[in-house]
Parts: structure tokens; sequence; C-alpha cells
């Protein structure tokens, strides 16, 4: 089987790799997503540095990555053999690696072998799809409405103090994106916002949903469910076929609410980072 090979080209990679990508929309949701901010709006959508793509195993490939730096490797499912020949071959220093659990520990392992970078984990997280639809009863005090350009301050003041709680980054032109598509849905009772969702537009009859978030005054009564349920109806009234979304596995909560509103796990993802080797 061919080795590894890399590009900085978006449209290459969507070439050699795209059918992979999109024969599993759902466990490739994030890949196909940024594959598509990056064709359509330029290689430096995510930051100043150009992204690095890759696939495995010639014409028909059995893996692929994308990195779009200082995020780490986003790697597909892949073989255990493949990820440790990604790690021997890379040509650039990878902050850290987003793969399926023993993927992501076959990469680490051998970079640190390389490089001497000691991995950690930065998050657990599980992939979930919906199955059916079930809102939550007793429907919560309050109503559901797509969110319009005259909520964008609102919007993204609650997505500054989600990615405050979350950690990472505020991706506000991503946001920004899902307001102008009609892809953001808020709770509102007696004309207050208190939760919203969001979701990205549809790609590949996939849709996932992010960010959720109840203001910390209005939680524990129902509105995260609500609104979830609420951005998750607007998917399939648009024809999605594939609504996944991630959660973190060190929140109960969280994967409580969304295995109750009718999603199921597909598959877990391990994020580790790098640190200094000791020599």
């Amino acid at each position: 089987m061919d080795g590894w090979r890399f590009t900085g080209d978006p449209d290459a990679f969507d070439a050699a790799a795209g059918a992979l990508l999109r024969a599993d929309p759902a466990r490739n949701t994030t890949h196909l997503t940024i594959l598509d901010t990056l064709r359509h709006t330029g290689p430096h959508a995510y930051g100043t540095a150009d992204p690095v793509f890759g696939w495995f195993g010639g014409a028909e490939p059995v893996a692929a990555f994308l990195c779009t730096p200082t995020f780490p490797i986003l790697l597909t499912a892949a073989p255990d053999d493949a990820a440790r020949a990604l790690a021997e071959t890379l040509t650039f220093d990878p902050s850290g690696v987003n793969a399926e659990p023993s993927a992501a520990a076959a990469f680490a392992a051998a970079w640190e072998r390389r490089t001497g970078a000691v991995p950690w984990t930065l998050m657990q997280q599980r992939l979930y799809r919906l199955e059916t639809l079930v809102p939550p009863r007793p429907t919560p005090p309050g109503a559901a409405g797509t969110a319009r350009a005259a909520d964008a301050p609102l919007v993204l003041g609650w997505l500054d103090e989600f990615t405050a709680e979350a950690g990472g980054a505020a991706p506000v032109a991503v946001m920004e994106e899902r307001l102008r598509t009609g892809c953001v849905v808020l709770w509102e009772v007696d004309g207050e916002p208190v939760a919203m969702a969001g979701r990205t537009p549809a790609l590949d009859g996939m849709s996932r949903v992010a960010p959720v978030y109840t203001r910390p005054a209005h939680r524990r009564r129902g509105y995260g469910a609500a609104v979830t349920a609420a951005v998750t109806r607007s998917a399939l009234d648009a024809g999605v076929r594939h609504i996944v979304l991630f959660t973190d596995l060190s929140n109960p909560t969280s994967n409580g609410i969304y295995r109750a509103v009718g999603y199921r796990p597909v598959t877990d993802r391990l994020l580790l980072g790098f640190g200094e080797g000791n020599g």
C-alpha cells in the first residue's frame, strides 16, 4: 500500500480524498466543513499559516488528514500503522492530534519516539448522530425562533461566553456565516433570549450542531434540551439526513441532554497536545 502523500492545495486534496470523506459524512463532519471553508474562502480562513493535507493509500485512500495550524492534526478513522507512518513522515511540528483513540495513541507514541514531545490529553469527545428526534416533555416555557442579523451582537457575545467556558478561540466568522444562513436558533421566554444553538449549513447531506449555550442564570430549566431539539428540527426541515454533534465526555449533563432528545453515539475521539521532550 502506498504511504502518505501531502499537499497544500485543498482542491487537490478534495480530488484525492474527497470520496473517502463523503463516504461517511457523519463521521467526517469536521473534515468536510473545514475543507469546504478553505476551498471557498481561501487557505487562511483559520489563521495565517498555510494548511496541510494528506492521504494514505494511493488512488483509493484508507485514511486522510488536514491541519490548519495552530490547530491539531485532524485525522480520519485510520489504521494504527497509517497513524504511525504519518508521525514518522510529517515535515512540520503539529500542536497535537485529533483522532479516534487507537489512532491518536499510535500517532502520539510514534511522534514522541521521533521528537521527544510528550503527549497529554486535551479532551475526550464523543460524536453523536440523530436517530429519531424526541422533543423534551414537558416543553419548558418559551419558544424557538431563528436568529436574525439584528441578533448578531447577542449571538457573538454569547459565543465569547461559550468559548470562555469550553476553551479555545471564538470562531466569529463561522458563527457569522451561520447567522447569515439562518442556522442559529434562539430560545426566548417572554421576549428574552435565554439559550441558543447553532448548526453548520447543510453539506453533503450533513449538518453539525454547535454551539449550544444557555446563560448561567437560566440553566437547569430545560432550555438547553429545547433549543437543541429546535435547531435539530430546523435541520430536518431543510432535508438534512445526517445530523451530528460532539460532546466533551467529561460533561455528563450535555451527554445526557443529547441522548434524551434522540442522539446516539457513533464514535469517540481523543485530542492530544504535545509538550517539550527531555532531550
